[in-house]
């Protein structure tokens, strides 16, 4: 499944980069400062990075794959770090605000916790996370082998609460690719 969007960067990158991020974007961007560093995990695109950059923020994408990363760059004008978000050793990071959009789509259930708080290493106490991720019941199969997992608000509520996280915004929204989705968003306070 990580081969895909290696193997199809480019359709990856077209499908999204015209998306208007403001909707999802804006409620994190209000609960930072000027200047803030951004860490934008599974930056893709770069979109996301591009739109906090010319709000005078200061991000940074981390992407896995090598020609994402790549066009990111391109597209942002910012630094992309490549790796594995599960793998990689963010307690050397230190940032105002991490940004998990579509991100953590892939990973299961059992694992969403772990993982979550692997990546949240790199914010500081106080520092403001977003997290998206499809609403629904059962995971779903998709194109190359890809399966999305869904979920439900109270579950990822109850994730939250463990890591010491305070929900400060939630949207639920319809996806802007595909209309039978719905995407929970969540501005999110790592405790100080």
């Amino acid at each position: 499944m990580h081969d895909y969007y290696e193997t199809n960067a480019a359709e990856y990158h077209a499908s999204t980069v015209r998306i208007d991020p403001a909707s999802f974007l804006e409620p994190l961007a209000r609960n930072l400062t000027p200047g803030a560093t951004i860490l934008d995990i599974g930056c893709g695109s770069g979109r996301d990075m591009r739109w906090f950059k010319e709000r005078g923020f200061r991000p940074t994408g981390f992407e896995r794959s090598p020609s994402l990363a790549q066009m990111a760059r391109s597209h942002s004008g910012c630094d992309v770090i490549e790796g594995d978000f599960e793998t990689y050793d963010f307690s050397g990071l230190s940032v105002n605000a991490v940004v998990m959009t579509g991100a953590l789509v892939h990973i299961p259930h059992g694992r969403l916790k772990q993982v979550l708080e692997h990546i949240l290493e790199s914010l500081i106490p106080g520092g403001h996370a977003l997290i998206t991720l499809k609403e629904g019941r059962e995971p779903t199969e998709a194109s190359h082998g890809r399966t999305f997992y869904l979920w439900q608000d109270a579950d990822l509520r109850s994730i939250f609460a463990d890591l010491n996280l305070t929900v400060v915004d939630f949207s639920r929204d319809v996806s802007k690719v595909r209309d039978t989705d719905i995407w929970l968003g969540y501005v999110l306070q790592k405790e100080i």
